[in-house]
């Protein structure tokens, strides 16, 4: 089983530079392979350039430009060109998939915040002794930096990465651990059906509020970009408006994971099984077509996209992607199980006599069924649905 732990590193400010340097000189080589690629394939009856090409260059590259290329790692380096590498093979699955294709871009200084470190020992090192109050982590042309380990690392440390967020450096960590054991079984059971005007709703009657911390620093944010928007470009004015935007951002990030987490945790030293909605939050936050006007050329007709806006930011704003990513990470490790069903007509299907019609919701939280005259909440017999549907799929697995 893999973990992933995050902690903030405490650098010095010789430190600080020399970390800002690795950022810069990895983005240089991810912008110069990018570069080889592009200029092969236009110029050379488009020859495609491959991973396994650019590595091999690399030894060449760290002897022309020792400053620069040859002061770091060898093995980081060829994680960076890997990252280019993954960028065309999803730019390439999108193209054979008819998706919106993505061509890899240049990242420029500000956009480049992360550099990995494939193996623990060659070209950095966790250096956490139980005897010793400081942990620190050593990095090839940096030295060792302090690192606020606020929690033990269990199992054999795999991956290093460095990460600039704002003006803070974090290291992350991949570890290799024994799965751990399950929790007591409750031998309870729960649908979950997620929403706007609540966050989730479950099968046993009970809610969670949506925090809306997106909303709620609208305000805020408003301002800050407002003000960013009246800088001139380049200026020391400016760079402190862009901080003071991207701390806001980090902070309704930080809120949305905290929540997240602590939903999940909940349910799952609550239940033994999770029955959640296969919800296509892509699909579902998608920008509505136009609409031509055929009494009008070059006119369109009203489609709604005001109204879906909201919606979208609404979705957004919930973050029901990084829960149900929370969640399953969660169960895994508890011994729970979670299984995602089809959502459709969960709030309209009638637990009571299975009469499923659009009419059986006649506002966003009432049900009442024009069959049997069944009454409840909306969400409710979402969940109750979304709870029967995936016990009835657990039982045809096991079978």
């Amino acid at each position: 089983m893999i973990r992933a732990y995050k902690f903030l590193m405490r650098p010095t400010v010789g430190q600080q530079g020399a970390l800002a340097e690795m950022l810069r000189d990895h983005c240089s080589l991810y912008n110069g392979a990018l570069q080889e690629r592009r200029d092969a394939y236009r110029h050379t009856s488009r020859t495609t350039v491959r991973y396994g090409q650019q590595s091999a260059q690399l030894k060449d590259i760290r002897v022309f430009d020792p400053e620069r290329q040859g002061r770091w790692s060898f093995s980081s380096q060829q994680a960076t060109l890997r990252r280019l590498d993954k960028a065309f093979a999803a730019f390439f699955r999108r193209v054979k998939a008819g998706q919106a294709p993505g061509y890899p871009r240049f990242r420029s200084g500000k956009r480049f915040d992360t550099v990995e470190f494939p193996k623990d020992g060659d070209g950095c090192r966790w250096d956490s002794t139980p005897h010793d109050p400081v942990t620190r982590v050593r990095l090839q042309g940096v030295g060792h930096v302090k690192v606020h380990q606020h929690r033990p690392v269990m199992g054999m440390v795999k991956t290093i990465s460095v990460k600039r967020e704002g003006r803070k450096w974090f290291v992350v960590l991949t570890a290799e651990q024994a799965r751990p054991e399950p929790l007591p079984a409750t031998g309870s059971v729960v649908g979950v059906d997620m929403g706007i005007a609540n966050f989730l709703a479950d099968s046993n009657g009970g809610f969670v509020d949506n925090p809306r911390y997106g909303r709620k620093a609208a305000v805020k944010l408003e301002a800050a970009q407002q003000a960013l928007s009246r800088c001139k470009r380049s200026s020391k004015r400016r760079r402190k408006a862009v901080e003071t935007v991207a701390r806001l951002h980090r902070k309704v990030r930080r809120r949305r994971l905290d929540h997240a987490h602590k939903t999940a945790l909940g349910l799952v030293r609550e239940h033994d099984f999770i029955a959640v909605e296969d919800l296509k939050i892509r699909n579902m936050s998608k920008t509505p077509d136009l609409k031509p006007d055929p009494g009008q050329p070059g006119a369109f007709l009203p489609n709604g996209a005001g109204a879906k806006a909201g919606l979208n930011r609404s979705i957004a704003d919930a973050g029901w992607g990084v829960f149900l990513a929370i969640l399953a990470a969660k169960a895994e490790g508890a011994g729970r199980e979670v299984m995602a069903v089809d959502p459709r007509n969960t709030s309209r299907r009638c637990p009571e006599c299975g009469h499923t019609a659009k009419e059986n919701r006649p506002a966003q939280e009432k049900f009442h069924c024009v069959s049997c005259g069944h009454s409840a909440h909306a969400d409710t017999v979402g969940a109750l649905n979304v709870l029967r549907a995936g016990l009835v799929r657990r039982d045809a697995r096991k079978g």
